[in-house]
Order: structure tokens, then sequence, then C-alpha cells
């Protein structure tokens, strides 16, 4: 029996009501004898900062370092509004990326059958929807140096530095790639070449590794401002996008919400695979904290049970596990049981611990 560790990071808001239906169906799979997950829990973001004064602290991040994997809920919340800037929740979330060194974010933009009219387009737009958005995750205007407030009075200026070296774009590149040479075998590229230093470089290295190394995948280059319209103008025509920190944070976004909720996404980040063939992963749901519904069972735990699914297939190879995780939950959501966010006229509206119990019965049928 194969045996992986993982790190349980609820977090905040409904991360710990969503990272509880998770565990369950964690423990669904561990009785079912294919494999055994050993796991831990710990603090982070406010919740760490309430207890230690830090979103992250080192005995979190030795543990997040030797796991296999790390599921990750939300933080963040108007609770800890005041706290010093650089011991915000969100901070928390930083550190991990960047201690993992996690450059690769995987976020699928998955309309389930069921959820098409769910969708603020018309369903025949999104009906069958499947995205890939891969999001450079370590570089960009996000951690570019400078980064600084300066001046006083009513005249301040303020610098953010958008920076990408060869490397970092030859990696996500190949990410891509790799992955829509699994899927539909196309991808587009996402930058502003035509206004942005770092686009034109952007294009010219993810063009040459096409060349390269995979000039069998068709590429396309797409401006960002011209992807987001035709992603609202024509989803489908979409596989895979790989685009940069910022433009990958906005996008995903908009496509997320294609599929109906924010509630519904699972994400992924990896890292590089080290000398063992082993890479760092986290795993965690699009969605925020969502303070004002946390403790009052409304919060959706399908992005974070999700998320387990994505866990499953990219860390620990087990894709027939993940197949059936996913297909409870399309069945599930075919029967008509909808969370708040997701819920529609004459259907049956449920409580997060009745959609687990929900997830959960169907793996018992799927599996019979």
């Amino acid at each position: 029996m194969a045996n992986y560790n993982l790190l349980l990071l609820p977090g905040d808001g409904i991360g710990p009501e969503i990272m509880r239906e998770t565990r369950r169906i964690i423990d669904w799979f561990n009785a079912q004898g294919g494999a055994h997950f050993e796991i831990e829990e710990d603090l982070v973001g406010g919740a760490s900062y309430d207890a230690h004064k830090s979103p992250a602290t080192d005995a979190m991040m030795d543990r997040a370092l030797a796991a296999d994997a790390v599921l990750f809920g939300a933080v963040g919340g108007d609770k800890w509004a005041d706290v010093p800037y650089e011991a915000r929740p969100e901070a928390g979330l930083l550190r991990l990326r960047k201690d993992l060194e996690l450059f690769a974010n995987l976020r699928p933009a998955v309309c389930y059958p069921a959820l098409a009219a769910a969708s603020s387009l018309k369903p025949e737009l999104v009906e069958g929807l499947d995205i890939m958005i891969v999001r450079e995750l370590t570089g960009g205007v996000y951690f570019g140096e400078p980064k600084e407030i300066t001046g006083t009075g009513n005249e301040k200026r303020a610098v953010d530095t958008q920076v990408y070296d060869t490397h970092e774009i030859e990696r996500i590149a190949r990410v891509a790639f790799d992955l829509a040479q699994k899927r539909g075998n196309r991808v587009h590229s996402s930058e502003k070449h035509n206004v942005m230093a770092t686009g034109i470089l952007w294009k010219e290295v993810v063009t040459r590794i096409h060349d390269e190394e995979f000039s069998g995948v068709e590429l396309q280059h797409i401006l960002a401002d011209n992807c987001a319209m035709q992603l609202v103008r024509n989803p489908k025509q979409f596989d895979v996008i790989v685009t940069d920190n910022l433009f990958g944070d906005i996008l995903s976004d908009v496509a997320a919400m294609l599929t109906g909720s924010l509630g519904m996404l699972a994400s992924a980040s990896l890292g590089a695979a080290g000398s063992d063939g082993k890479m760092k992963a986290m795993y965690e749901p699009v969605h925020g904290s969502a303070p004002d519904i946390a403790g009052k069972g409304k919060a959706n735990p399908i992005a974070m049970i999700d998320s387990f699914g994505m866990c499953l297939r990219y860390s620990f190879n087990r894709g027939a596990e993940a197949d059936l995780l996913q297909k409870a939950i399309t069945n599930v959501l075919e029967k008509g049981l909808r969370t708040a966010d997701i819920m529609q006229a004459g259907l049956q509206q449920v409580s997060t611990g009745e959609m687990g119990d929900a997830i959960l019965a169907e793996l018992d049928n799927l599996s019979a």
C-alpha cells in the first residue's frame, strides 16, 4: 500500500468547514485500502496570527516542506484588517508559495453539465467548458522590486515593478505545453507585448520553447485584454492558457465565473521535481474565506474536495481515484443538490455537511 503525507491547513472563515468535509473524503479513501494518507493539521493565516502573532510559523513551514502535498483552505477577513502589513493573513499564503517554490498555478475552469444554466452566460456557451489556465506564480509584479510608496502629503508616488527572467518563462511554458499534450493539444499564450517589455520577452521565450520542444502543439499568442473579452465571448475556443502572475490572477477569476460559482473551482500550485522525482505541491479552492457566511453551513465544499482530487491526480498519480471523485460530484449535482451559491429554482438546497454526505454516499454507490 502506498503511503502519502498530507498537511491540512484549514485557515480562516469557511476554510475549516470545507476542510472538514474534505477530510471525510480522505478518510473514505483511506478505508478503501488502495492508499493510505497520513494527515497532519496546522494553523495558517489569521488563525495562526491569533495563536502565534505570525500568519505562517516556522514550525508550520517545516511540516509543509516535509509533506508530500499541502491542502490549503482560505485565509483572511475583516477581523485582521488592522494587523501589520507583513503579518496579514495573506502573507501566510505568499510564504507557502515562496518557500515551497511553487511556480505553476493550475486553475481549471470546468462547467459541470448540471450547472450550465447557473452561469451568467448562455448555457450553450459554457456547457462542456473545460479550460486550464496556467499562471506563473512566483514572478511578475507581485514580487518585483522596487515596490514602494514614496513622498508625503498629497503628492505621493507608488511603484510596482514587473520583472521576468528567461528561465521563469521557460519553465511555465513547458508546464503549459506538457498539459496541452494530455488535453486538447492547444495553447494560448497571453501577455501584452504591444505595451510591455516583459510581454515582448514572454512572447519570444514561449515561441522558442514551442518551436524547439513542443512543435506538435498548436500555439496562439493573444493579448491579455483580448483574452478576457474572448473568455466571455466564446470561451470554448480555449484549451490551455498560459500567462503571467498578474494577468493569470485576473483571467482565472473571469474563467471561474463562467462555470457558475467560485465555490466550484479547485486549483493546484506546483513546484519543480526534485532529484527524487517528487515535487512540492499545494492544492486550494479558488474562492476566498467568505467570513460573512462562516459557521452558517452555507459554504460550498466542492472546490476544496475537488482540490484533493487534483492532489490525487498530480501529486500521487492516482488518476482512477481522481476520476471516481469527480464522477461522484457530477452525479450529486445531476441529482439536483445545490449549496446556496449554485442554487437554482426547483432544486434542493443543502448545507455544507449535507453536500459532503451526498458525495460520500455517491462514492459508496460507485464503488459498490
